[in-house]
């Protein structure tokens, strides 16, 4: 693997100088303000602020990538975005399902092959092929809201309000190329403020449901 090779990926690109794509690069700062909001917020609830420390990282990788486009780039971008969702997915199983650490640590790992599997099926899709491992997501939230709903109606809203945030970024992020055309700076910065918008949302309730309790408060 070439970690230096250059990758365009995106509308608003036209080559590869530093500031080739402003508009996606800039808009990583809603990641950065997101998570100092929550870190602030999350304060006594250590799961929640080492998450928010994973958001801002988000942003920093989001913005390398936007702007130096290589590989070694799109990686400091997506993994942030893995370290987020296994640690809200382990928090999910110990805090709010009470489940004990290793258990919570083998249903996190469960993740990876579900979303392997998933990804699989949705990649010759028409449109969702495009976003096929980030579609996993709200899939998932789906059927945790499922779960949860008649023990912590709460926050099962709050789960299915989170999936229709990123559907909403996914669908633009998918959207990006096919109106490139039409819309030349691109849809990927809805991408970008959605996904703030979501991630802190995600953090936020689930500091309030450790607040009432979490899941031997219930």
């Amino acid at each position: 693997m070439n970690l230096t090779e250059r990758i365009d990926g995106y509308c608003e690109r036209v080559d590869f100088t530093f500031w080739a794509e402003p508009v996606n690069a800039v808009t990583n700062l809603a990641f950065i303000v997101a998570a100092l909001i929550m870190w602030r917020r999350s304060a006594g609830v250590p799961l929640a602020r080492a998450l928010a420390a994973i958001l801002f990282a988000i942003g920093i990788g989001s913005f390398l990538f936007h702007t130096l486009a290589t590989v070694w780039a799109a990686m400091a971008d997506t993994l942030p975005i893995l370290a987020f969702i296994l640690l809200y997915l382990f928090a999910v199983h110990r805090d709010v399902l009470g489940w004990p650490a290793w258990a919570a640590v083998l249903a996190t790992a469960g993740f990876l092959p579900y979303a392997a599997g998933v990804t699989v099926l949705l990649q010759d899709v028409p449109f969702f092929g495009v976003s096929s491992f980030y579609w996993t997501v709200p899939i998932l939230l789906v059927i945790y809201g499922a779960m949860l709903w008649r023990r912590f109606p709460v926050l099962m809203r709050g789960f299915l309000i989170g999936a229709g945030i990123l559907s909403l970024s996914i669908t633009a992020r998918s959207l990006d190329e096919p109106l490139c055309a039409t819309f030349p700076v691109g849809t990927h910065l809805f991408w970008h403020l959605l996904n703030a918008v979501m991630l802190g949302w995600m953090i936020e309730i689930y500091r309030r449901h450790m607040l009432e309790g979490g899941a031997a408060g219930r």
